[in-house]
């Protein structure tokens, strides 16, 4: 018998470029992971009308509504919660996670990083990557903990920098790399949490 897919979240601020990677992923039979719902915590953000394009339940935690970052993410709790996730995809969820939230999702929340963690932790990375003469940068796809993009890096991929390169050309040629990378990632977090039941 195969094992039951693990039910998925996904948090998003905006476009939804990843997020569509990982519903179209999911809608294979074969992928380990069901994606059960997506969070925005901006009510206007584009990702919305792509996942109900896909025919993804969605929902908004609008974090203006809330007086403090608890009352807002005690709110995504809760919304996970009644979407009975069992494991959350950040993509491209423009806001950092207190310790609360973190140590309730440990191990079953996950997080794509425009860098080559441990390189260029937070924002602004392709900039940092050109200013530092890299050769390369790239995308990371990390467990989230307390500390910012700090997590065990599960996989990532490279693209080279070239001398003419502007941190939009970059982020424009990273951007496929991320959409293959993402996937590939959930589904082996994805067949690691099967293991452990």
């Amino acid at each position: 018998m195969a094992a039951q897919k693990v039910k998925t979240a996904i948090l998003i601020s905006g476009r939804g470029s990843n997020m569509v990677a990982l519903v179209e992923a999911a809608q294979l039979e074969t992928f380990p992971a069901e994606i059960v719902g997506v969070i925005s915590n901006r009510p206007g953000a584009a990702g919305l009308e792509k996942a109900q394009a896909l025919k993804v339940p969605t929902a908004v935690v609008d974090h203006k509504n809330y007086k403090t970052r608890e009352a807002f993410e005690h709110a995504l709790h809760e919304q996970l919660l009644s979407m009975e996730a069992e494991l959350v995809c950040c993509a491209g969820f423009m806001r950092i996670l207190t310790p609360w939230f973190v140590s309730n999702w440990q191990d079953r929340l996950i997080n794509i990083h425009p860098s080559l963690l441990p390189k260029y932790k937070g924002l602004n990375t392709h900039q940092r990557a050109i200013d530092a003469g890299d050769s390369e940068t790239g995308c990371s796809v990390h467990w989230v903990t307390e500390d910012l993009d700090a997590g065990a890096v599960i996989l990532q991929d490279s693209v080279t920098i070239s001398p003419n390169d502007t941190a939009d050309l970059l982020a424009a040629r990273l951007l496929p790399i991320e959409l293959s990378l993402y996937p590939k990632a959930l589904s082996k977090v994805a067949k690691q949490i099967q293991s452990r039941v």
